[in-house]
């Protein structure tokens, strides 16, 4: 049984359709929500947090329903989004103050642990405060009740890479010691080239790929070579190709059967999650 669990869900917004037609979100493991701005991954989290009505489907969630335990399930999640929703005008120690008695399990030396950690002074008004040190608030107010599922909407979009290598490095601690699992939503594929354990693409409202970090990483090729090669049946093996006039380039989803094909007139090159993405959206 998955965290996360959607079945035949659907969700119109103006022109903009959401379809998805089974999704499982592993326990105990960071999962990456990866797609072009505009894909659909904020209204699939909304949907998730149950913040907009789908139009049709089914979404549990830690094995409930929202319909029928809302605020049990809402208690046992840490959401970081890319807009905090916090009091701009407040002081971190009222936000603390407003929010930590939602929650059964808020752990104040934990807290207060982050707060050093981060060389945080609660007495600073939040909007005051950097960027990073926005997003370092909002991850402590979001880890310090042990939540079971950490929810990330585009958290680290506009930090710069220290700051999210740290954030990365707090999740993956808080992943081990909690047994927490983390559906993580963004457009920066770099972040789950370091700590993706399984991967979720979306396009236009659609998955187009999901599963296993290291064997989509494995099993993908980028093949180059010279354009008299392509022809209509080696082309079928292409998630999607680009021309020019010095030869080709695309992206094949078997290695091995591309080898069969190419043999060793053409170069072979791993990509990266980035590259994986841009090809199956060009496709």
């Amino acid at each position: 049984m998955g965290i996360i669990e959607i079945k035949n869900l659907s969700k119109t917004l103006g022109d903009f359709t959401l379809k998805i037609e089974k999704l499982d979100i592993e326990q105990g493991f960071i999962t990456g929500f990866i797609g072009p701005n505009g894909s659909g991954k904020t209204t699939t989290i909304n949907l998730i947090m149950n913040m907009i009505s789908k139009d049709e489907g089914c979404i549990k969630v830690l094995g409930k329903d929202y319909v029928r335990d809302d605020l049990d399930i809402k208690e046992k999640i840490g959401y970081i989004g890319d807009v905090s929703g916090y009091l701009q005008d407040a002081k971190l120690k009222d936000i603390k103050k407003s929010i930590y008695t939602f929650y059964k399990n808020w752990d104040e030396d934990l807290y207060k642990s982050y707060i050093n950690q981060f060389e945080l002074n609660e007495e600073k008004i939040y909007k005051e405060l950097s960027k990073g040190q926005q997003k370092k608030f909002e991850l402590a107010m979001s880890l310090s009740h042990h939540p079971k599922l950490i929810i990330m909407d585009e958290p680290t979009a506009n930090l710069d890479p220290l700051v999210r290598n740290e954030f990365l490095e707090i999740l993956q601690d808080r992943i081990e010691k909690d047994n927490a699992t983390i559906f993580y939503s963004t457009h920066i594929t770099s972040d789950l080239d370091k700590v993706g354990d399984y991967l979720v693409f979306i396009y236009k409202g659609k998955i187009i790929l999901s599963g296993d970090k290291d064997n989509i990483l494995q099993n993908h090729v980028i093949v180059k070579g010279k354009k008299e090669l392509l022809n209509y049946e080696t082309k079928e093996i292409f998630i999607s190709i680009h021309e020019n006039s010095f030869g080709f380039e695309g992206l094949c989803v078997n290695r091995y059967e591309a080898y069969e094909i190419f043999g060793e007139e053409v170069v072979y090159d791993k990509p990266n999650l980035e590259d994986i993405l841009t090809y199956y959206t060009r496709g």
